[in-house]
């Protein structure tokens, strides 16, 4: 049986090792222990992490810009998946949202990702097909 909790940036390197062994999963240096900590302050209480046995198993980020939710990095190591982790992280991070009275949330997924994208479908969540994303990076880092 799992249990999901609140992540602390006492699990940064737990999860980021978590994000190393799932396929799908692209680092970045946004997603340093800085950026990690500064994400975590910002979003209090809207992060979590599943264990089966004590070790991390699962994860996902949320966050929020006062309007609108996000979810990042869901990610259920493939040994555990299909066993409602994934479900549960989700329905966390949403309820979290609604707490504060934001009712929509965004994500995304890389188009590489297939079984991302089957899971999110599953889950009635709306592929957008009337927006186009852009990104501008201000360093010039290709990697931030």
């Amino acid at each position: 049986m799992f249990s999901i909790r609140v992540m602390t940036l006492d699990d940064y390197d737990a999860v980021i090792e978590l994000m190393r062994m799932t396929p799908g999963i692209s680092l970045r240096d946004a997603d340093s222990r800085e950026a990690t900590s500064r994400y975590l302050e910002r979003n209090p209480e809207m992060s979590f992490v599943a264990q089966i046995d004590g070790a991390l198993c699962g994860c996902v980020m949320c966050g929020h810009d006062g309007r609108r939710g996000y979810l990042q990095h869901l990610l259920v190591l493939p040994q555990y998946r299909r066993q409602g982790i994934a479900n549960g992280l989700v329905e966390r991070g949403l309820a979290r949202l609604e707490a504060l009275g934001i009712q929509k949330c965004h994500l995304d997924v890389l188009k590489t990702n297939e079984a991302a994208a089957r899971y999110w479908q599953r889950q009635g969540w709306q592929l957008r097909t009337d927006i186009d994303r852009y990104s501008f990076i201000r360093s010039g880092n290709r990697n931030a």
